[in-house]
Parts: structure tokens; sequence; C-alpha cells
């Protein structure tokens, strides 16, 4: 299975954008699902308040994963990290417009009367799909460069 292809299933699941993406990198990264299922819980649709995409910062934890910065003093794999960072916050922003969930979706899910628009509308369902599609192939592409 791709990493496309478990995300988009684990998205179908009910599981957030944010899950989606960091699980679907997980096991290779060396991180169990139930970790990278929890740890990135709290992330879907921009923390909820319509910040930046669910799918980015699953995508973002994936990439701190490959790239590892967990000494102070590694300035180079600080320095690799945040390279790698700036570039798909670009390419993501490139592909899709902006990072920000509400300006992805047009809604800002803080206010219960947007998010309950957006669900009616099928944004969840239809659009978020993409993103975490999206998400996944730019930090494939990153990760494999």
């Amino acid at each position: 299975m791709t990493h496309k292809d478990k995300a988009l299933s684990l998205f179908s699941q009910g599981f957030h954008c944010s899950q989606a993406v960091l699980g679907a990198f997980a096991e290779e990264l060396g991180m169990s699902d139930e970790l990278a299922l929890s740890v990135s819980g709290s992330f879907g649709g921009g923390m909820r308040n319509g910040e930046v995409c669910g799918a980015c910062t699953g995508a973002l934890m994936a990439i701190g994963l490959k790239y590892k910065f967990f000494k102070a003093d590694d300035i180079g794999s600080k320095e690799k990290n945040n390279a790698v960072t700036s570039e798909f916050l670009k390419r993501f922003k490139e592909k899709n417009g902006s990072c920000l969930c509400r300006e992805l979706l047009g809604y800002d899910l803080s206010d219960p009367k947007q998010q309950a628009e957006a669900r009616e509308k099928g944004m969840f369902s239809e659009f978020c799909p993409k993103m975490v599609a999206s998400a996944v192939e730019t930090a494939e592409e990153l990760m494999n460069e």
C-alpha cells in the first residue's frame, strides 16, 4: 500500500487529517501506529481552529522523524530539518494556495456555525482528502530527494 493510499484509508476511517498523514509514514520511521495516531490526534482541522492545516502538521511530524533534530548542539541536523520544513511549506502552499486550514476550506473551524456549514457542504469528505493526498505526496517527494 502506498503512503497516499494508507493516508486516505485512515482518513476515510474517521481519523483526522493530521493522523492520516503521520500514520501513513509512522511504521517506516520507527513509530508505532498507536503512538502516531495518538500524538497527531490534536492537530486536525488546524488544531480545531482553522490554523495550519492538519495534513501539513502531520507531514511535518513525519519530516521531523526522518530528519531528526534532538541534540541542541547538532547544528547540521537543525539546519537540515529547518530547510526541509520550509521547503515542504513552500511546495504545499504553491500547490494549494495556502497552508492554513481556514483559507484552504474557506471556513473558520473555530466557529461552530462555519464548521457545521463546512460539514454540510461535504468539505471534510470531498476537499480534505485532496489536502491529505497533497501533503503525503509533497512529504514523500522531499523525503526521497
